[in-house]
């Protein structure tokens, strides 16, 4: 029996290393923008718009991102 199709976005999870060498695990970012001629960059913009809603409403700011990859 063919399953049906399924409304969940599903994620790509990433490790982010900051410049101060804080790192934070499986940040995850939707899978369809990933891929095609930009890789895995598009990634990077989506994890620091989640840093600045975080900082947002910590009230703390984020260090500046040094590395982004995928997790292992």
């Amino acid at each position: 029996m063919a399953r049906k199709p399924s409304s969940k976005t599903e994620f790509v999870l990433f490790d982010v290393v900051y410049n101060d060498g804080s790192q934070r695990s499986n940040r995850r970012v939707p899978k369809e923008i990933l891929g095609g001629i930009d890789g895995d960059n598009p990634a990077r913009a989506v994890i620091e718009e989640q840093d600045r809603e975080i900082a947002e409403r910590s009230g703390q700011s984020m260090p500046e991102i040094k590395v982004v990859k995928r997790s292992a």
